[in-house]
């Protein structure tokens, strides 16, 4: 790979964000790149937006994406997705959960909650997945692997990560007793490009 790929992942504190991030940096350096990360999470654990950064190639200098430089951007909650389109390519693929967290701005009445979030996606991205994560990890009998569900729907935009490097990162990240439930998590992500509302 001649150049180095950035990716962009959003949501609220507690959304596992953090633990997307270790994956997706962990395959990326079992294909064989070197790989930088930036994690932004000082209001993680109170609710506050929470953003990671990832970039991989042959030689990367610098964790930090760029405006307009990510091939992908993964969000939790889709109106993070809106806060931090500005970071994906023109071209680039967003990933949205279609789960919505009022922040407490919203709920104290100082700020008020977009309307039209879906309309509001699509006119932001040209090329979009979008779907209830939250509602296939319930089903799978693990609400807290909706962020492995997300990783499976983003892992099929970056061919150069061959799928056995995710489910070795899973194995490499995730508490032993969970790695089988996020490997069904991110293998029904895989899939949902085929069922989710997409646009290209």
């Amino acid at each position: 790979m001649l150049h180095t790929k950035s990716i962009v992942l959003a949501g609220v504190g507690g959304q596992g964000i953090l633990l997307a991030s270790e994956i997706c940096a962990q395959a990326a350096s079992f294909a064989g790149f070197d790989v930088k990360t930036n994690e932004v999470h000082g209001m993680a654990q109170r609710g506050g937006s929470v953003v990671a950064q990832i970039r991989y190639g042959a030689q990367v200098h610098s964790p930090l994406v760029s405006r307009g430089e990510a091939e992908v951007l993964m969000s939790m909650e889709r109106i993070e997705a809106l806060r931090y389109a500005e970071f994906l390519k023109p071209d680039g693929l967003a990933v949205v959960n279609s789960q919505v967290i009022v922040p407490v701005t919203v709920s104290s009445g100082t700020a008020v909650y977009p309307e039209n979030a879906e309309e509001r996606l699509r006119a932001a991205f040209s090329h979009l997945i979008y779907f209830d994560a939250n509602q296939i990890a319930v089903q799978l009998g693990s609400p807290r692997s909706a962020n492995v569900v997300l990783l499976g729907a983003l892992a099929t935009a970056l061919t150069d990560i061959s799928g056995q490097f995710w489910l070795d990162a899973i194995r490499r990240c995730v508490k032993p007793a969970y790695v089988d439930i996020n490997l069904q998590a991110f293998r029904l992500g895989q899939n949902m490009k085929n069922n989710a509302v997409v646009t290209e």
